[in-house]
């Protein structure tokens, strides 16, 4: 009886073993039963007339120092790296070794972050200052600046039908170029989150200033103090513009390169203090002038994807394609593009 006992606590301890081993290897994901027939806005290399995203299926620090130099883009100046330090608990931000080359090596660039608009442990100069230590992002940069810590600026939302002004951290006039890099992934509100985003709740001031931008987009422009809520499509059309009007501030984008890398693929974003492990294979890094190619490329190869499922999921429950829908329509960006992959 003891024996039998033993034997079946053995077979119930291996079995278990085996679903979080190989669950970790995203054998157990969500299928995508979407991934045989989706249509992806990739068209032609031969087209002239639609930005060209490149993509790299390594993601290591060489592969990033890679992938950006395919762009062409040259970032002079004093050069801003906007990057997500992500919560205390989080472990799935960008790590600070894998963008190190890039960043302190090839670019001598400054990390720049805002702090947040919900009560997490960045939305204050000090804590956020604290977690940026803790995650070893000082150590990767020529610097790290918290655009809001003194104060916000006030951006102009050309033709916003959500929002008119947006409201960024007032360090961010200091900078001549800026490198958007961002970790592609779902996100409980957007959707996904990835170069737009990044752009605009990103660069926007938190609650720690008078005028939060963060708070204006996410109430589509009905406060700048507290969380209000309103329609969906609504907030997804303010990222949009708010991410235009920064591009419009830089040189009209001429200012910005952005590049997404797609690892772990979580359904939620690194302002979550305790994502859901991703369930889908890592893809690669992808790099463009144009943030609305990228975030579509990075979006296509999702739904392409077999084992995308979570994500596809997530994206449509919130209907975060409106984002890229949006800024097409207001002139920030195409979404069908060249997609070139580097080797």
């Amino acid at each position: 009886m003891e024996e039998n006992m033993k034997k079946t606590i053995s077979r119930i301890t291996m079995t278990l073993a085996i679903f979080f081993i190989f669950g970790g290897l995203g054998l157990f994901a969500k299928d995508n039963p979407k991934a045989a027939t989706y249509k992806s806005h990739e068209v032609s290399a031969n087209d002239k007339d639609v930005p060209t995203v490149y993509f790299i299926r390594d993601i290591t620090p060489e592969a990033l120092v890679k992938v950006y130099k395919a762009t062409g883009y040259k970032a002079s100046g004093k050069i801003g790296v906007k990057v997500s330090t992500g919560e205390s608990e989080n472990t799935n931000y960008l790590r600070p070794s894998l963008i190190k080359n890039l960043v302190k090596d090839e670019l001598n660039a400054t990390i720049v972050e805002c702090n947040t608009a919900y009560g997490g442990g960045r939305s204050n100069n000090i804590n956020h200052m604290k977690i940026a230590k803790e995650h070893g992002f000082l150590d990767v940069a020529n610097g790290f600046d918290l655009q809001d810590a003194d104060g916000y600026m006030t951006l102009p939302v050309k033709s916003g039908l959500r929002i008119k002004e947006n409201y960024v951290g007032s360090h961010f006039k200091d900078y001549d170029t800026y490198l958007i890099l961002s970790h592609f992934k779902g996100h409980a509100m957007g959707g996904f989150g990835g170069a737009i985003k990044n752009l605009s709740i990103g660069f926007a001031s938190g609650m720690s200033v008078k005028k939060s931008g963060k708070l204006n987009i996410h109430s589509a422009g009905r406060s700048v103090t507290s969380w209000t809520s309103c329609p969906q499509n609504e907030f997804l059309e303010s990222m949009a513009e708010a991410a235009k009007s920064v591009c419009d501030y830089m040189q009209n984008g001429k200012g910005i390169v952005c590049v997404n890398v797609m690892n772990r693929l979580s359904v939620d974003c690194d302002c979550d203090s305790n994502p859901a492990e991703p369930d889908m294979h890592d893809i690669g890094i992808l790099a463009s002038l144009d943030p609305v190619a990228l975030d579509q490329a990075c979006v296509d190869l999702i739904y392409k994807a077999k084992d995308g499922g979570s994500v596809v999921e997530r994206i449509e429950s919130r209907n975060g394609i409106h984002t890229l829908e949006h800024a097409e329509k207001i002139g920030f960006g195409s979404r069908n593009y060249k997609l070139v992959e580097i080797k």
